[in-house]
């Protein structure tokens, strides 16, 4: 990992997952440059705003009104995030939707709940440019 603190994006609807991702992010890890999306409304924009820019991006799958599939596609878009690993967060990961996930485009997948143990390495491994595909049926 860079020794500038990472900028962390998440993007969730689920309020307990924000939450336990907060406290995890900020409180546990200490780290100052955590946003946190409630939905993907505006999705687009509201990430251009950022500044700095996200070293890394955590997408929920299933939201609204854009899923993670479709917010993929449009952050992919955004020049200055070239390169950006943009990491999938699922509940559900039946083997179709993992294909789907790693022929879009996702730089990885983590299950749902995440593992508070394992989590800062799974991140900092995936700020260090590794691919992560944590899935668990």
């Amino acid at each position: 990992m860079s020794t500038t603190e990472p900028v962390i994006l998440y993007v969730e609807d689920d309020p307990q997952s924000r939450k336990l991702m907060s406290m995890l992010l900020k409180g546990r890890m200490k780290l100052p440059n955590v946003t946190i999306l409630e939905d993907s409304e505006n999705i687009v924009a509201n990430v251009e705003a950022l500044n700095p820019k996200p070293d890394v991006i955590l997408l929920d799958i299933h939201m609204k009104p854009f899923n993670g599939f479709e917010m993929l596609t449009m952050l992919r878009e955004i020049e200055v995030l070239n390169g950006t690993p943009i990491v999938a967060l699922t509940a559900s990961v039946m083997n179709e939707e993992v294909q789907k996930l790693r022929s879009i485009g996702f730089n990885g997948c983590l299950s749902k709940p995440i593992d508070l143990e394992t989590f800062p390495d799974t991140l900092e491994r995936i700020l260090d440019g590794e691919t992560i595909w944590r899935i668990f049926n």
